[in-house]
């Protein structure tokens, strides 16, 4: 799909790969217990289907950061550091966010031709994944106001419960991240949070995929299955 112009992304569900239970099928996360030959073919299998070259994907080491690269070419998996953004301005290199319920951050500057993916989950988004992405957008000569961001599916406040302790604790950080679950239990709404970051950086303007994770069967979640696989969202500069 196209998120402005010369910009593309995909978000890809479970769905359409190799893996075998309880890593069906599509399984991209390498640091799970599936069959690494597997997830290989996964990775292969899906930058063919975007059009992408699958020797120039670019895969993080996501530890829950803040950390941002800037990359021209994908990591080593054997030597790859621990990040949780990345941004590009080279055409064809696509960036990958993973995710089990964490949000993955798609952000792209159709002016500059610049894009950005970052995965921003409870913890990173407490510490400003989002604000961090957008700051190295910025660095390269970005104006917030040309970003267009799009936040991916992820656990939605109605289900993410959280200890009542844990909320308070984000929520001094990031009051936007405040929630209450179906069942009137303290929840976190990761959404809402990082929403309130990218528009607090001034991004012009900011799409969601609503799906939620626990919900939606279509994607992998380790609220709902502990032991499962990573699904993935892909942006890249074309032309």
């Amino acid at each position: 799909m196209e998120l402005a112009p010369g910009i593309r992304y995909a978000v890809m569900d479970r769905h359409g790969g190799v893996s075998q239970a309880p890593f069906d099928s599509r399984n991209l996360g390498g640091r799970t217990d599936d069959d690494p030959s597997n997830v290989r073919r996964n990775r292969e299998l899906t930058a063919l289907e975007l059009g992408l070259d699958p020797a120039r994907v670019v895969m993080m080491r996501q530890v829950h950061g803040t950390e941002v690269a800037y990359v021209t070419e994908p990591y080593d998996p054997r030597t790859a550091p621990p990040l949780d953004g990345i941004v590009t301005d080279r055409p064809g290199l696509g960036l990958v966010a993973l995710a089990a319920d964490c949000a993955p951050v798609l952000i792209g500057d159709p002016v500059r031709r610049l894009v950005g993916a970052a995965h921003s989950g409870r913890a990173g988004t407490v510490a400003g994944m989002a604000t961090a992405l957008v700051t190295a957008l910025t660095e390269r000569g970005s104006d917030p106001a040309d970003l267009v961001a799009l936040v991916g599916p992820l656990a939605c406040g109605r289900c993410y419960e959280v200890p009542r302790q844990m909320q308070d604790e984000a929520c001094e950080q990031l009051p936007e991240l405040r929630a209450t679950t179906r069942q009137g239990t303290p929840s976190l709404d990761v959404r809402a949070g990082i929403t309130a970051q990218l528009t607090r950086a001034g991004v012009g303007e900011i799409r969601h995929d609503d799906r939620c994770t626990i919900e939606d069967e279509d994607f992998f979640s380790h609220r709902r299955e502990q032991i499962t696989g990573r699904f993935a969202a892909y942006i890249w500069l074309t032309g």
